[in-house]
Parts: C-alpha cells; sequence; structure tokens
C-alpha cells in the first residue's frame, strides 16, 4: 500500500504532462501554417513511428513523398528536415549565422555549458574558436606536427606487422583508437596516454568512455522529444553521463594540475596546447573564461571527436573493404601503383590516392556510429 501509494502522484504527473503535450502539440500545429508539408503526426508521438532504426533513410524515403524542405513533429518538438544540396545550401551557407545554434541534448546536463560543441554563437564562442583556429587548427601548427604524425602511422605500421609475422589478427578499431588517441595526447599534453601493446590497461578504459559517451549523446531520449519530462530523466542518461565525464575528467585534472606544479617549480614550459591554454587562462582579457571547467570540456570534445569518429572510420572501411575484394584489390593495386613497397606513405601522397580517398567517403555515409536519432542532429531549427 506504501509503495502503491507513492506511486500514484507520479503516474498522475506523468499523464497530466502527456495529456498537456497532446493539447499543446494540436494548439501550436493548428497555427503553424507556414510550415514545410510534412507527415501528419499521431497524438503525442508525432512522426516518430516514421523514423525506424535508421532515421538517415526514412528520412530521404520521406523526403521523396514531402520534398527537400518538410517539417516533421517528433514527440512535442517540431523539426524542419533539409534533405537536398540545395536545401542545405540555403540553411547553411545563406542562413548560416540564423541556424548555427544547436539544440542541446538533456542528456549533455552541465557539459554543454562549456563545449565548443554546443555553446551559441556568442562572444565566449567566438573566442574559443579563435583559440582553437590560431593554436590547434592553424596551418603552420599542423605543418610543424607533421613528423608526430608520421612517428604514430609508423608506429602503428611497425606493430600491425609484428602481429603479422605472428599469425596474430589485428583488432582493426582498437589499434586506430590508441594511434589517434596517442596523437592527440602528444599534441595536447606532449606525453603518449597509453600504448599498442596496452591490451586491458588505460586505452581499453578510455576507449570504453569515451565510445560510451558518444552512444549516450546519440541515443533516443525521451527528454529532448517531450522537454516537460526531461527533469526526470526517466532513461537515466543524463546521470550516467555525467559519471562518464567524471571518468575522462579525471584524467585531465591529473594532466592540468602536474602542469601547474610543474610551472611552480620553474621547469621550463614544453609549448603544447596546455601551455597555451594556460597561458590565455591567466591572460586579463580572457573572453574565453577558460577555468577548469571549460578546460576539462575542451579536452572531452577534442579527445571524443579526433578519437572515436577517427577509428571507427578506419575500422568500418577496413570491415567494407574486406567484404568487398574487388574494391580491396583497387585500393591495394592503386597504393601500389603510387607508392610502392620500399617506402613509407606520406601525407602528400593523399591527393595521388583517388581511390582510397573514395572508400573513406563511402564509409562515411554508411558508418552508423557517424549518426545519431536526436532532434540536434537533423538540419533543424527548433519551432516550439
Amino acid at each position: 500500500m506504501v509503495m502503491g501509494g507513492a506511486l500514484f502522484p507520479w503516474l498522475a504527473w506523468l499523464l497530466v504532462s502527456l495529456a498537456g503535450i497532446y493539447l499543446l502539440g494540436h494548439l501550436v500545429h493548428g497555427r503553424r501554417r507556414g510550415l514545410p508539408p510534412g507527415p501528419h503526426p499521431l497524438p503525442v508521438i508525432g512522426s516518430l513511428h516514421l523514423l525506424g532504426n535508421q532515421p538517415h533513410r526514412s528520412l530521404a524515403r520521406l523526403a521523396k513523398v514531402h520534398g527537400p524542405l518538410m517539417s516533421l513533429r517528433l514527440g512535442a518538438v517540431t523539426t524542419v528536415v533539409a534533405s537536398s544540396p540545395a536545401a542545405a545550401r540555403e540553411i547553411l551557407q545563406r542562413h548560416d549565422a540564423i541556424f548555427s545554434n544547436r539544440t542541446i541534448p538533456d542528456a549533455l546536463g552541465d557539459h554543454a555549458k562549456n563545449s565548443m560543441i554546443w555553446l551559441p554563437n556568442n562572444p565566449r564562442w567566438r573566442a574559443l574558436r579563435k583559440i582553437m583556429a590560431t593554436d590547434l587548427f592553424a596551418p603552420h601548427r599542423l605543418d610543424a606536427l607533421q613528423h608526430l604524425r608520421r612517428e604514430k602511422v609508423q608506429e602503428l605500421v611497425d606493430h600491425v606487422g609484428r602481429l603479422a609475422r605472428r599469425g596474430q589478427a589485428v583488432n582493426v578499431g582498437r589499434v586506430a583508437f590508441i594511434t589517434s588517441l596517442n596523437l592527440l595526447s602528444r599534441t595536447m599534453f606532449s606525453h603518449d596516454l597509453t600504448s599498442l601493446d596496452d591490451d586491458d590497461g588505460a586505452s581499453r578504459e578510455f576507449q570504453e568512455v569515451v565510445t560510451d559517451i558518444m552512444e549516450a549523446v546519440g541515443s533516443p531520449n525521451v527528454s529532448d522529444f517531450f522537454p516537460p519530462l526531461a527533469a526526470a530523466d526517466l532513461q537515466g542518461w543524463r546521470r550516467r553521463l555525467a559519471k562518464l565525464f567524471a571518468q575522462k575528467h579525471r584524467v585531465f585534472d591529473e594532466e592540468i594540475d602536474g602542469r601547474l606544479r610543474s610551472r611552480e617549480a620553474g621547469v621550463p614550459k614544453k609549448n603544447d596546447f596546455l601551455d597555451l591554454l594556460l597561458d590565455a587562462a591567466e591572460d586579463d582579457d580572457n573572453t574565453a573564461k577558460l577555468d577548469r571547467d571549460t578546460l576539462r570540456s575542451l579536452f572531452t570534445d577534442l579527445f571524443s571527436a579526433g578519437s572515436d569518429t577517427s577509428s571507427s572510420t578506419v575500422e568500418w572501411a577496413m570491415a567494407e573493404l574486406l567484404q568487398n575484394p574487388t574494391s580491396m584489390t583497387e585500393a591495394c593495386d592503386e597504393l601500389a601503383t603510387v607508392i610502392g613497397s620500399r617506402r613509407n606513405i606520406e601525407e602528400s601522397d593523399i591527393g595521388r590516392l583517388p581511390y582510397l580517398q573514395a572508400v573513406l567517403v563511402e564509409t562515411k555515409k554508411h558508418d552508423p556510429n557517424l549518426r545519431s536519432l536526436c532532434p540536434s542532429d537533423f538540419w533543424e531549427t527548433r519551432l516550439i
């Protein structure tokens, strides 16, 4: 009886909330005559049932019926989807300032407040973007790190060669992830976070955390489609992500604290990205507000985006090539012709490998890890 009494108020609140969402949706939908065409929504769920487990293909089918610019009601959220190059160009180029802000998934919680990915287009975001463009992604910085990329690729080739000579299988996703992870950590912190020979240690834990974060952000969340229910965190994604972020933040805190102690002890600067950020944080005109939380968020964004998507693309490219022997032969023949067997590939060779570039382009189209189902991942404008 006690449990039933405690459950009844929650059940009543849920039913009232759903009824309110349904009535509000009908009211708003009825007033918006200027929306692009789209499927007629069902009560409460809207058009969620039409997306299925491959929303990119479902949206392509719907676009053939409703046109390249269509509106969908996903739960209580009205979304406008652009499905043609012309419509995308109109949104992303001609009206990019209007559509530059992304809808923030509820699961991100406080992380979105300092994330380059989710901050709105405001002076702080522009200050952070300037730091990234000037100190990390500037052409002269990328050129200066070419030797590092060459070193990490050679380590990967040597590792795969050792496994091949022993007749051991290569976990493509893992070795690609570790290579990307160490390339980033050397750029950020001037040392490797792990090793290709580390089978069960830090690399596996870090990869699992990054993969879980990407999964949590990309998974369908009731809170995103029904904002009035967000406070309840019914699926627990916000709580789960908070724990995952805390795991990554501990790694970054160790790096930051260690560098601050080195500075206090008078150790010469390494002039890596961490030093540049700490210098910017000490600047009196610190528009970017580079406090500890912001540094954690920046590193989380860079390591998650820079390691998971790159390794995922490599893994899926190899999987697709193994299932298509003709394509594998074409790629190998191109490498043999352009590179040969007696020298290592250089970055300058990539422009001479059009077939390999085409393999990567096709891989990105079919890699499910590069897609997710939440309103912010469509080219959209939130209208409610």
